[in-house]
């Protein structure tokens, strides 16, 4: 074969090569092309689904229905344009006026609302008094339910508040009320008193609290004296001693907007706080052209579930340990506070996390790692510190590994050397032969 034809054919070779590699290369690059797209469209569908399934959730799971204790059904007369109508309530309807949910039957969606209240009334004024004292009472009759006074607990022992209600006159009465903070218990007790021209006596004997309502036989007096034991930190948003003799005459309204053909829900008197997300509203305000409804009765929500916030299975107004798990209960040392969050060695760590119940240590130290704080960890549980030998046994094998190491490190350097020298001589001796 000539050189032309050599030529020719490596050329040939090469081309046929040149033009395989570069279909691999096509295959290649369409591949990759097609994973990148693959990759591209599998991110909008993600992105796009992010942004939709917060809004189909929410659209069923706007708020926490399980909170709210009441429910009642809203009718709306025939009407042709959105009118703002408002839905009357009772006294015994509301318990906590704070937070309500008015939904739309249709989108399942809680729209804009507005509660009023008007007050008239000839009740007696009254003025607080405490000991220990507290700047804080008179939010106890503002008739609001964002704000609270709050009482302290002793650091180690139950908590006590005497209240003194003052009125201008004598006051006719029979139950007292009181309202409670979020994930708050009630007092552990209460106890009522009088003081009238004949003395000082007991309406009400120190009782354990089960209610944010106690009843009592009616008594008429200028002076009351309301006495609260509590094993838990106490904050009231309200105190009220009904006055059976007065006059009074309170309104009571939900407001918002109702649009043609639809049919709405109010939720309310939740036992805690639920964030109702609304769009933009209208001046619900605004008095004129306000269409009132009919009163309507209200039913039990059969959703609800009474505030657990350390889900215990124990009702918060109940719990002893409204924030620390504690199913049973235990009290050993009856104060009103569970044993899970007392702190039996005042050391600032509440028993449930503590590593010492009884022994004082702050600093929660546990060498050994054993569960069991140094303050009173007894025994040793790590096992170099509990056989103090094992530490020098451990030093001396570590010693012989080394030793032998060395022995065999050597010894594979000798015999290296002595192939390296028989070698040599070989090669000395063919070569004189040669």
């Amino acid at each position: 074969m000539g050189f032309p034809a050599l030529l020719e054919n490596h050329d040939l070779s090469f081309d046929r090569r040149g033009t395989y590699r570069r279909g691999i290369y096509q295959k290649i690059k369409k591949t990759n092309n097609n994973f990148m797209k693959k990759k591209v469209y599998l991110f909008l569908l993600v992105g796009t689904g992010a942004l939709v399934l917060p809004f189909c959730v929410m659209a069923v799971t706007n708020f926490d229905i399980t909170a709210f204790r009441s429910i009642k059904d809203i009718s709306i007369p025939a009407i042709i344009v959105p009118t703002v109508v408002e839905v009357p309530f009772t006294g015994d309807e509301i318990v906590n006026a704070s937070i309500f949910a008015v939904i739309d039957k249709d989108t399942k969606l809680p729209v804009p609302s507005f509660y009023r209240e008007t007050r008239s009334t000839n009740e007696t004024l009254l003025s607080l008094l405490s000991i220990p004292p507290n700047q804080e009472l008179r939010l106890l009759t503002d008739h609001r339910y964002d704000t609270f006074a709050n009482f302290l607990l002793p650091e180690g022992s139950e908590g006590s508040v005497t209240i003194t209600a003052l009125f201008g006159k004598s006051v006719t009465s029979s139950s007292l009320s009181i309202g409670l903070d979020k994930y708050v218990a009630l007092p552990t007790s209460i106890e009522i008193r009088v003081l009238t021209a004949t003395g000082d006596r007991i309406v009400l004997a120190k009782t354990k609290m089960t209610s944010q309502k106690v009843d009592f036989p009616k008594t008429s007096a200028d002076r009351w004296t309301i006495t609260f034991t509590y094993g838990q930190p106490l904050r009231l948003t309200e105190l009220s001693l009904r006055q059976d003799d007065a006059e009074k005459t309170t309104t009571r309204g939900m407001r918002f907007l109702a649009a043609p053909g639809k049919t709405y829900q109010v939720y309310f008197n939740p036992d805690r706080p639920v964030k109702v997300s609304v769009g933009e509203s209208g001046n619900l305000r605004n008095d004129a052209e306000v269409l009132m409804l009919e009163q309507t009765p209200s039913f039990a929500n059969t959703a609800y579930v009474r505030a657990d916030i350390d889900t215990d299975g124990i009702p918060d107004m109940l719990d002893n340990c409204v924030n620390v798990s504690n199913a049973d209960q235990a009290d050993i040392n009856s104060n009103g506070r569970g044993d899970a969050c007392d702190d039996f060695d005042r050391d600032g760590i509440i028993n449930s996390i503590d590593n010492c119940l009884n022994d004082p240590n702050a600093n929660q130290r546990d060498t050994d790692g054993d569960g069991e704080g140094d303050a009173c960890d007894a025994e040793e549980s790590r096992i170099t510190e509990k056989y103090g030998f094992l530490p020098w046994v451990g030093m001396g094998i570590a010693a012989t590994v080394v030793v032998i190491l060395l022995v065999l490190t050597m010894k594979g350097m000798k015999h290296e050397q002595f192939n390296e020298e028989n070698i040599a001589d070989s090669n000395n001796g063919t070569g004189g032969t040669a």
